[in-house]
């Protein structure tokens, strides 16, 4: 299941921002013009989209995944509180947390006319109002126009996955095509390490060359997925935009071989929780402003910004950022762990606030050896850019360029 969090609102405002709008006409899809709340900045990206349900072949069913409900949040805690209280061990010990309704199912397909007749996509399929309710149209709508606004800027960078079109069916499904960026997502790389890692483990003694080959262009690798997934979120925020949803099922891969680092391109994806801090701060008076599915979307993030002590616009706009890269730290954590280490070795129970506690708790654990030897270089600045980025205070977490321009992902890729 991907771990992305659907923050509970209001949905009495939501049919103006139906993805899609319904067409008459007989067969299984109705072809229909994509809809969009910002005609007039989006007018040229979704000129250019495909439309029409003819224009596209649907493949085999590649797999699904749902969403995570978070339906209240009493604040995080910070500085000597936190730290001296055992219960609270990661952010969701705060929250209430359920299974969400709607369900993604996505499928292969292709173009099948035009210019780019032949082109390989993969629909993300969004459930219809029946299935999914009006939280389903709400989070396929904030997703093409966070696509659309960012595809219409000319540095659009690599690390994106591509919106195409998308139609709606007769069913009220909505399907966006994206461009095909691969099958596996960062979560599934890291997965099959793992497993790998134990059974070498399993066989016995590991030959010392081969393991430090395997771990090297493992480290590489690791080191590539993340400096593609901040260079993508980078481009995020200097373009006002939150991503909402990162972790390691939100970055697809296009070769999950680690021979293949050198060819490796992360993209971004799932950014139906995107959130446009222009159009979200401040608050609109009404919910038939422009933007306000975004606005929707964002109630619980601005919540927690005031909980935090941050009140003015650009309070928030620093906290929206600061909760992304706090996010990004949590991915970091995932990436550098759960690869080098056998299947099961999660810490998520493990993890605070003090990151050189953790070192130190991961020191006695021979089969966390690799995980720590990968933190460790550049004289322990994977520890050191890890505890940045989860710093309790908000304030005090870098932004994603200085992430992208921290020792650690500019000292072991070689």
């Amino acid at each position: 299941m991907n771990p992305v969090a659907v923050h509970r609102v209001s949905f009495d405002c939501v049919s103006r921002f139906n993805l899609i709008r319904r067409e008459s006409g007989g067969g299984g899809f109705s072809g229909a013009r994509i809809v969009n709340s910002r005609p007039r900045r989006l007018h040229a990206v979704t000129a250019s989209l495909i439309t029409s349900a003819d224009s596209f072949e649907v493949g085999r069913l590649i797999g699904s995944y749902g969403f995570m409900n978070v339906t209240s949040y009493s604040g995080l805690r910070s500085g000597d509180e936190f730290e001296s209280t055992s219960d609270d061990i990661g952010r969701l010990k705060s929250q209430d947390i359920g299974e969400g309704g709607v369900k993604i199912r996505l499928y292969e397909g292709r173009i099948s006319q035009g210019p780019f007749r032949g082109t390989p996509i993969t629909f993300k399929v969004y459930p219809g109002q029946r299935a999914g309710g009006i939280e389903a149209d709400m989070m396929a709508a904030n997703e093409l126009n966070a696509h659309s606004f960012l595809q219409s800027n000319k540095n659009l960078p690599a690390n994106l996955l591509i919106l195409v079109g998308g139609f709606e069916t007769q069913f009220g499904e909505q399907w966006l095509a994206f461009r095909d960026g691969g099958k596996d997502s960062a979560a599934d790389y890291a997965r099959i390490a793992s497993e790998k890692t134990s059974r070498a483990r399993s066989q016995g003694a590991w030959n010392p060359y081969e393991k430090e080959v395997t771990m090297k262009r493992r480290r590489n690798f690791v080191v590539t997925i993340l400096q593609g997934a901040m260079k993508g979120l980078a481009f995020m925020h200097a373009n006002d935009r939150l991503h909402q949803s990162l972790g390691p099922s939100s970055i697809v891969l296009n070769t999950p071989a680690e021979r293949e680092a050198m060819y490796l391109i992360p993209r971004l994806r799932d950014l139906a929780f995107s959130v446009d801090i222009r159009q979200s701060l401040p608050y609109r008076p009404s919910c038939l402003e422009e933007g306000a599915t975004s606005g929707a979307l964002s109630e619980q993030l601005w919540r927690r910004a005031t909980a935090s002590g941050a009140f003015t616009v650009f309070e928030k706009r620093a906290f929206g950022i600061a909760d992304d890269i706090y996010e990004a730290g949590l991915l970091f954590a995932y990436l550098a762990f759960v690869p080098f280490c056998e299947a099961g070795r999660l810490l998520e129970n493990t993890f605070r606030l003090d990151i050189e506690a953790v070192r130190e708790y991961c020191l006695a654990d021979e089969r966390l050896e690799e995980a720590v030897k990968f933190l460790d270089f550049g004289d322990r600045a994977g520890w050191e850019l890890l505890q940045a980025m989860l710093n309790a205070d908000h304030r005090k977490r870098p932004m994603a360029e200085a992430v992208l321009s921290h020792r650690f992902l500019n000292g072991i890729v070689k």
